[in-house]
């Protein structure tokens, strides 16, 4: 097989990895295919926790023994330890497939390299690092879990071209366009979580749930940021705390909220976690602590500007997706995307790493993880989040 052709059949396993999208927590999205002479003729991938590895599946569905040249492709490390369902490598071997190509290396510093040891050792040819950036791209939650055993807590922004995310008179719907805003929706359908401040759910009441063309209305957890209860004071409920999924909402308080009102939530079944805090601010750092303790890999900040702010301010913020919509406001009293610091040089600007960028219509996506400069300077008095 030349290079080109590793690259087109594993954009084959790719594509069929992608189809646990959002299904696979707390396991990674894996896909494989099997090929003799130049044709897959089997494939499989990773559907749900405790299911089949997409090695196994793919085996499966061929029905017998691959042919002598055989070679399995598959999107990430075949494992290499028992677990619950079989080592992969002692099936590829059993199997007699004498080549292996794989896209990313297992992140978990305890396995990683070792199924291809194990493969090698056994007489296995094995090719890695095939769309290796695409293949470990689609697992960044899995990937930053199993390696911080923490969760991966992202931020998104829908902006203009010069930052703003509302006019001075509060209008924001919608900046960015029809693609942009379903992509937000595959991305909700991702991630473990999503989470709003209080101000979102006040004022836009939004549902927080996945709706993506083709498929069921789906919803994770969804976390409201409220340090002092506000959304619940106000009158009318927001509807994450009334609709079908109410159960699936947990509002992020602190002790300043009156108990009342946290007994008020528990009892129509919504979830409450009350964090120790010296202001209304819930503190990100417990909050994340928290997040690994319940098993939550990944959580979605949505906004508001706020909430994202100080997501950045406590170096709490690992992710961010930046839509960005060919609109200019010009207008300094705009409502700016993000705010609080006081940054003087470049070199205490937030950057982005491992940057991946899409178009989507007229908008465009610029995401990548989180660089933190080594000082910054907090400017208090810019807002306050209660």
């Amino acid at each position: 097989m030349s290079a080109a052709d590793d690259q087109d059949f594993m954009r084959r396993a790719l594509a069929l990895a992608l189809r646990g999208w959002g299904r696979t927590h707390p396991n990674p999205m894996v896909g494989c295919v099997i090929v003799e002479d130049g044709n897959v003729v089997a494939g499989g991938f990773h559907r749900e926790d405790g299911g089949l590895h997409a090695e196994r599946e793919a085996m499966a569905s061929l029905m017998r023994n691959p042919r002598a040249g055989a070679t399995l492709y598959v999107t990430l490390e075949p494992c290499s330890t028992k677990g619950r369902t079989g080592a992969c490598t002692d099936a590829i071997i059993a199997a007699g497939i004498g080549r292996v190509v794989a896209g990313a290396t297992d992140p978990n510093p305890e396995h990683a390299g070792r199924g291809f040891d194990v493969l090698r050792a056994a007489g296995v040819e094995v090719v890695t690092g095939v769309l290796g950036p695409e293949c470990a791209d689609m697992n960044l939650i899995f990937n930053h879990w199993i390696t911080r055993r923490a969760p991966l807590l992202a931020g998104k922004i829908a902006a203009t071209l010069d930052g703003r995310i509302a006019t001075r008179t509060g209008e924001s719907k919608w900046i960015t366009g029809e693609e942009s805003r379903a992509d937000v929706h595959r991305w909700r359908r991702l991630f473990p979580a999503v989470a709003v401040g209080a101000g979102t759910v006040m004022t836009d009441n939004p549902s927080l749930t996945s709706r993506v063309e083709g498929e069921p209305e789906t919803c994770r957890i969804r976390f409201v940021f409220d340090g002092r209860l506000r959304s619940v004071v106000s009158g009318t409920l927001p509807r994450v705390y009334t609709d079908a999924f109410a159960t699936s909402t947990i509002v992020v308080t602190t002790q300043h909220a009156g108990i009342g009102y946290v007994r008020k939530l528990r009892e129509m079944g919504v979830g409450v976690w009350v964090f120790e805090s010296p202001s209304g601010r819930v503190p990100f750092a417990q909050f994340r602590l928290k997040c690994a303790s319940e098993g939550v890999s990944g959580v979605l900040f949505e906004g508001g500007a706020q909430l994202l702010s100080r997501a950045l301010i406590e170096r709490q913020l690992d992710y961010l997706f930046a839509y960005h919509a060919p609109v200019v406001f010009a207008d300094e009293r705009a409502k700016s995307v993000l705010g609080g610091l006081r940054t003087e040089r470049l070199s205490q600007a937030i950057r982005l790493s491992g940057v991946r960028r899409l178009t989507l219509g007229d908008d465009s996506l610029v995401r990548g993880s989180v660089v933190y400069p080594d000082k910054v300077q907090i400017d208090e008095n810019l807002f306050s989040l209660g």
